[in-house]
C-alpha cells in the first residue's frame, strides 16, 4: 500500500533516529555533517564577521585606506584579472557541482545503509555519480538559456517600442510589464525547483538502483506520476511545510550555536584592533593575508558547526523521499528492508546404520 505524504514522516522519523541516535556515534555524525554539506541537503547558514578597528596612521599620508595607485593599472592586466576571476569561479563551480552529484549518492547510500562509508560509496556510484552531473551541468545551462530569453524578449520589446528612450511617458506599459515578468520568472523558478526536487529526490534513487541515466530515470518516474498526480502534488505540499518548519528550528539552534563560537572571536578582534591602534598597524599584503586567512579558518569553523548540527536535517529529507517512494517502488523497497538472511541450518545427519544381526551359535 503506498504511503501517503503524511504518511511517510513517521517512519523517516524513526529512520532517522535509528540512524544518529541508537546508537550515538560521533564519527559518523561528523561523516555525515560532511557528506550533507557536500550534497546540498543543510538548510542552515550564516555568517560573522570579525570587527577590525585597524586605522591608519593619523600623521602623513593621505588618509586613504589603500593607495589609488592600486586601481590604475594597465585596462589590459585588469581584464586578464577579472578573466582568471570568471574563468576560476567557473571552474569551482563545476568542481562544487561534479562533488556534489557524486555525494548526493553517497547521501543516498548512507541513508539506505544507515552506515557512512564515504570512499566505499564514492567509489560505488562513480558511473552513475558521473551521469548525475552531466544533467546538472545541462539543465543549468536550460535555466541560464531560459533567464536569458525571458530577460531578453520583454527587454527587446521595449526597446523596439520606445519605452525606454523615454521611459517616464511609458510609466503605465512598463509597470504593467513588469508585473507580468514577474509573475512569470516566479512560475519559472517554481517550475526549475519542483524539477530540482523531484530529480534529486525520486530520480537519484532510480539511477541508483537501475544503474541507468536521469533522463532514464525520468521515463521511469513521470508515468508515476501522472498515475498518482495528487500523492506527489501532496508530497511536494507537505515537504514544502517540513522544509519551513525544520528551517526555522534549525535556524534558531544554528545561531545559537553561532553566537557561542562568535564570543571569542570578538574578543581576539577587538584586542587585536586595540593593539593594532596603537601600535599604527596599517592594512598592507601581510594585515591583508593575516585577516583572509582568519576569514577562512572562521568560516570553515561557521560551516562546521552548521553542518554538525544540520545533520539530523540531512538524514531526515532523503529518508523521507525514500520511505515515500519505496512503497511505490519494489526495486528501491527492496534496498531499504532487505530480505532476512537464510538462517544457518546445521547440516542434515545421515540415517542410523540398521543394526548388525546376532552370530548364530
Amino acid at each position: 500500500m503506498p504511503l501517503s505524504a503524511t504518511d511517510a514522516v513517521s517512519p523517516a522519523i524513526e529512520h532517522t533516529k535509528k540512524q544518529l541516535f541508537q546508537p550515538f556515534r560521533f564519527w559518523q555524525w561528523n561523516r555525515l555533517a560532511l557528506v550533507g554539506l557536500l550534497a546540498g541537503e543543510l538548510g542552515g547558514g550564516g555568517s560573522c564577521n570579525v570587527p577590525s578597528n585597524f586605522q591608519h596612521p593619523r600623521h602623513g599620508g593621505s588618509g586613504k585606506f589603500l593607495d589609488p595607485g592600486l586601481w590604475h593599472h594597465d585596462p589590459a592586466l585588469l581584464a586578464a584579472l577579472i578573466t582568471i576571476a570568471v574563468v576560476t569561479g567557473l571552474a569551482l563551480m563545476l568542481l562544487f557541482m561534479y562533488i556534489n552529484s557524486r555525494m548526493r549518492f553517497v547521501l543516498f547510500d548512507s541513508v539506505i545503509t544507515k552506515e557512512c562509508h564515504i570512499r566505499q560509496y564514492w567509489r560505488r556510484r562513480r558511473e552513475v555519480g558521473n551521469r548525475y552531473f552531466i544533467w546538472q551541468a545541462l539543465f543549468g545551462l536550460v535555466v541560464l538559456a531560459g533567464m536569458v530569453i525571458l530577460l531578453g524578449i520583454p527587454a527587446a520589446i521595449a526597446l523596439a517600442a520606445g519605452w525606454l528612450r523615454n521611459p517616464s511617458e511609458h510609466l503605465l506599459p512598463l509597470i504593467l510589464g513588469g508585473i507580468l515578468l514577474f509573475f512569470v520568472f516566479l512560475l519559472f523558478f517554481i517550475c526549475v525547483a519542483v524539477i530540482t526536487v523531484m530529480t534529486k529526490d525520486f530520480v537519484v534513487p532510480h539511477m541508483a538502483v537501475e544503474d541507468i541515466t536521469a533522463m532514464e530515470g525520468w521515463r521511469r518516474l513521470w508515468p508515476r506520476m501522472k498515475a498518482e498526480k495528487g500523492g506527489y502534488a501532496g508530497y511536494i505540499g507537505m515537504k514544502i511545510l517540513l522544509t519551513i518548519a525544520a528551517g526555522i528550528i534549525f535556524a534558531i539552534i544554528s545561531l545559537i550555536v553561532l553566537l557561542i563560537i562568535a564570543i571569542p572571536f570578538v574578543i581576539v578582534g577587538v584586542a587585536i584592533g586595540v593593539t593594532a591602534s596603537g601600535v599604527g598597524w596599517t592594512w598592507n599584503a601581510v594585515t591583508i593575508t593575516l585577516a583572509v586567512v582568519a576569514g577562512i579558518i572562521l568560516f570553515a569553523i561557521v560551516m562546521y558547526a552548521v553542518s554538525m548540527v544540520s545533520v539530523p536535517v540531512a538524514v531526515f529529507f532523503p529518508a523521507y523521499s525514500i520511505h515515500f517512494l519505496a512503497s511505490r517502488y519494489p526495486g528501491l523497497d527492496a534496498l531499504l528492508h532487505p530480505a532476512p538472511p537464510a538462517p544457518d541450518f546445521p547440516p542434515p545427519m545421515p540415517p542410523p546404520l540398521p543394526p548388525e544381526p546376532s552370530p548364530i551359535g
